[in-house]
């Protein structure tokens, strides 16, 4: 799985740079940010392909530097939040193999990141800052109707992740 960090995520880590990572189908691709929610530390997550979108908040020095093992559990638990079953995530997150960070996946695929961050910060009122993860907030933005790198047209966020998976 690629994890493409976003140039001031990377400053945040102390990363001078990161490689471009080979070519890989968007299924296994997903773009992190650094943002702020509520005062507070927050990792934005968003798939490549079809714009869905997870969110972390007060995310501590502790999973900063281990980015890659804490953003695998975020996609996995987001995953599972969006209602794909056990088995397609962990089937999921097997054929994606171990997480490396790279650049991001491209200025198209930016664009729906930032897109996504303005969502997150309309919807922030859902946050829970008492826990890291926010199914509310990502089940709102999530929901909205969107457009994304992967696909043609208009649909949700989830709409388009489901479509990934040949689930629709």
């Amino acid at each position: 799985m690629q994890l493409g960090l976003t140039f001031p995520l990377q400053r945040k880590l102390k990363i001078k740079s990161v490689p471009y990572g080979l070519p890989l189908e968007h299924l296994y691709c997903w773009d992190l940010h650094c943002i702020t929610l509520r005062g507070q530390d927050s990792l934005l997550l968003v798939h490549c392909a079809s714009r869905y979108t997870i969110v972390a908040c007060g995310v501590t020095t502790f999973h900063w530097d281990d980015l890659p093992s804490f953003a695998m559990e975020q996609i996995q638990a987001g995953l599972l939040d969006a209602g794909l079953s056990k088995q397609t995530v962990t089937d999921y997150l097997r054929g994606a193999g171990t997480p490396e960070l790279t650049r991001t996946h491209g200025r198209r695929e930016v664009a729906f990141l930032n897109r996504a961050w303005e969502d997150v910060l309309a919807l922030d009122f859902t946050v829970d800052t008492a826990t890291a993860r926010q199914p509310l907030l990502e089940q709102a933005v999530n929901d909205i109707s969107c457009r994304c790198a992967g696909f043609e047209g208009r649909e949700t966020a989830k709409q388009f992740l489901f479509k990934s998976f040949q689930l629709t």
